[in-house]
């Protein structure tokens, strides 16, 4: 067993920085036990690791020694964990698929090797490219065969249609060599995700590739303002349609899309643009896939996952994890440790990470915010210790990595470093904000939304633990859902769009509420942004990948840059004020600052105001007032003026506002800031504001 929690004395755990824990939230005092025992088990692990498994940073490179390799005499080695078989063989490709001419050597602990002799010429008895398999005899004494669990490359039969492992060992003048170091954190005080698919990034109607989307796609990203891209859907998948989260094979970045070359050159283009790449990881289930997947590996309903209902995902129909076994924690520590070393990603999005953590995977179950429920018995201990062994040793590896924790129960401390007594993710997703836009738009009129209640879900948020906000990412893209411009515009999407015609009133209010939407959760909700691909110009139409309850088609999988490009279509309007919100920040640096000063949230008025980095946000969301010398308070004297506006021609507004304007403020208390500035703010509109001082400081 990984972790003995049980066996942990909370009384002799000293976790370092536990005063500053609490100095954040006082309130964690009362499970002081528990936080100690967490910490216990992370470090019981440690010390484990160090004692019997060669330490952490030689155990995280197990990847170099499991699995399939050439070895330096030029021969062929193969590590495997196979605790239930009785027998195994390699074959394949290079040997005329004979069933048992190589066979594994039982080295104990259910682990089994193979060595095998260069050629005569001394090249490998393996060559590149070669499909693989193991052929495993059970307890049953049958005989079953499976992919490699650490293969790097896959194939899809085109007969079968099922994954098979392929041995990728290119020669050395064909691996891609980059040249371009990592972007330091310091090379944006703000972080801008942009979310992306490479499947679906081209506009053409199929599977797009690494090198459409580094040729095509990073250029958009990088104008746009973003400063990282988190890649989805890159562990091989043999159902495209599961958006890569029903992975089979970890190791093996998925073959639709190129090669593994093609992806390094991907990532290092990125580099070279200042641009983060991050990878959605799913660790925290598989694929029930058994001729193709981990499931049933050895014959048995265990190895890699928990035997029995314990190793279900009743809702996700897939298997899990047992992260109390010493392979396993090998398995996804160095699976971690693989990426960051050979493709040199820069940090990862955590899939599922609530499904993880809680015994009941969040299934039927609402959170209340009570601490009962993030420190009870429905917690799993073995998954949470884990996660915290993944941060530290992400952490350990590439201090400026990033960890992104998909986790909408808001445990606290999960951002936290695990010296603090924490999880040691960097940031959470703000999972309640799309909720809430959503909910708006469906459910109520525009004069019935509750300004209190906008702010309230924006800055809810953990105190001192970074959030990644965004309005909405690829859930709402998806098809049974809409994203906001769908919701906001619907069918006129198809007809009324164009220059050449007039605003209808949809569409008047679709372009103005999708501006405000995202510029509200940008300066409001959290320390990080984050934009699906396509969302950030009203992508029409919603997402659907092929499959047999559409025909297959690839229509809907696809992004249609077309309509961007297209000037005669409104589309430009949302993607110019997209890249002047991310511009802005990247100057303003807000998303970096401090949480915000809400002044005021008008019910009648419908208005919102807020300061952030020495800015100021103001909306008017009400469907038909417009408000002349209406009263702003502000912390800071001095003269104001309009550094971005929402309602400006360039953004497909109707150019109320004369930005040479200069608002100079009163030193009469408003809305308990000590000053105030009058303007003129239309319906409909948001408009940020920037002192001289802040405006000269800044500039380049």
């Amino acid at each position: 067993m990984a972790v003995q929690g049980l066996a942990i004395d909370t009384d002799s755990v000293k976790v370092p920085r536990i005063d500053e824990l609490y100095e954040l939230d006082p309130y964690l005092k009362d499970h002081d036990r528990e936080i100690r025992r967490r910490y216990g088990c992370l470090k019981q692990m440690l010390e484990n690791i160090e004692s019997d498994h060669g330490g952490l940073d030689s155990s995280s490179q197990s990847y170099k020694e499991w699995g399939l390799h050439r070895s330096p005499d030029g021969g062929i080695i193969c590590k495997e964990w196979l605790p239930a078989a009785k027998a195994v063989y390699l074959k394949g490709d290079s040997n005329d698929w004979r069933p048992d001419e190589h066979a594994f050597t039982d080295a104990g602990y259910g682990q089994w090797v193979l060595k095998l002799p260069p050629k005569g010429d001394g090249s490998s008895p393996i060559a590149h490219k070669s499909i693989v398999k193991l052929s495993i005899v059970t307890q049953d004494g049958s005989t079953i065969e499976r992919v490699l669990p650490r293969c790097r490359y896959t194939y899809q039969d085109p007969d079968t249609k099922l994954f098979q492992s392929v041995f990728w060992d290119p020669p050395a003048e064909d691996k891609y060599k980059p040249v371009n170091p990592r972007p330091s954190k310091n090379e944006g005080r703000s972080l801008r995700i942009y979310e992306a698919h490479v499947g679906i990034a081209s506009w053409e109607g199929k599977v797009s590739s690494y090198d459409h989307f580094t040729d095509h796609v990073l250029p958009r990203i990088k104008k746009q303002g973003y400063n990282a891209v988190q890649l989805m859907a890159i562990m091989e998948h043999a159902f495209y349609a599961s958006f890569g989260y029903q992975v089979t094979s970890f190791f093996a970045p998925s073959s639709r899309y190129g090669t593994p070359e093609e992806l390094k050159r991907l990532i290092d283009t990125a580099h070279g643009m200042g641009m983060r790449v991050f990878l959605d990881v799913v660790h925290s289930h598989a694929a029930k896939n058994v001729l193709d997947g981990l499931n049933q590996f050895d014959g048995s309903g265990a190895c890699y996952f928990h035997d029995g209902g314990r190793g279900l995902h009743s809702l996700w129909d897939s298997r899990l994890f047992d992260y109390n076994s010493w392979e396993v924690l090998r398995f996804l520590v160095s699976n971690l440790r693989y990426w960051l070393d050979e493709y040199l990603f820069d940090g990862f999005r955590f899939d599922g990470v609530t499904s993880m953590i809680y015994h009941h995977h969040g299934i039927g179950t609402g959170f209340s915010g009570g601490y009962h429920e993030y420190f009870g018995l429905g917690v799993d201990t073995e998954s949470l210790t884990y996660l915290t062994l993944a941060n530290y040793m992400i952490h350990k590896t590439v201090p400026e990595a990033i960890t992104i924790a998909e986790d909408v129960s808001g445990m606290p401390a999960l951002c936290l470093p695990p010296d603090m007594g924490g999880i040691g993710f960097d940031y959470r997703l703000a999972m309640a904000i799309p909720d809430k836009w959503i909910k708006l738009l469906k459910e109520f009129k525009d004069d019935d939304w509750n300004m209190g209640d906008i702010v309230w879900t924006l800055i809810n948020r953990r105190h001192g633990e970074q959030t990644v906000c965004y309005a909405e990412s690829h859930d709402q893209a998806l098809v049974g859902d809409k994203t906001l411009a769908f919701w906001l515009m619907d069918a006129e999407m198809y007809t009324n769009m164009s220059c050449l015609s007039h605003h209808t009133p949809v569409i008047d209010r679709g372009i103005a509420l999708h501006k405000m939407i995202r510029l509200l959760t940008h300066g409001l909700g959290g320390e990080a942004w984050l934009n699906f691909i396509g969302n950030e110009f009203g992508h029409p139409e919603w997402l659907d990948f092929p499959r047999p309850g559409n025909g297959n088609s690839y229509h809907y999988a696809r992004r249609q840059w077309n309509v961007l490009d297209d000037d005669n279509l409104r589309y430009k309007f949302l993607n110019r004020f997209d890249a002047a919100m991310n511009n802005l920040d990247d100057r303003y640096g807000w998303l970096a600052s401090p949480q915000a000063h809400v002044s005021a949230k008008h019910e009648d008025n419908k208005v919102i105001a807020f300061e952030r980095a020495r800015l100021l946000f103001l909306f008017n969301f009400h469907p038909t007032k417009s408000y002349t010398g209406y009263r702003v308070g502000v912390h800071l004297p001095g003269k104001y003026k309009i550094i971005l506006d929402s309602d400006s021609e360039d953004f497909g507004g109707h150019k109320r506002l004369d930005h040479s304007t200069e608002f100079f403020t009163k030193a009469d208390p408003w809305d308990d800031r000590q000053n105030h500035i009058e303007v003129y703010i239309p319906s409909r509109v948001a408009v940020v504001f920037a002192r001289q001082e802040e405006i000269d400081s800044t500039a380049k």
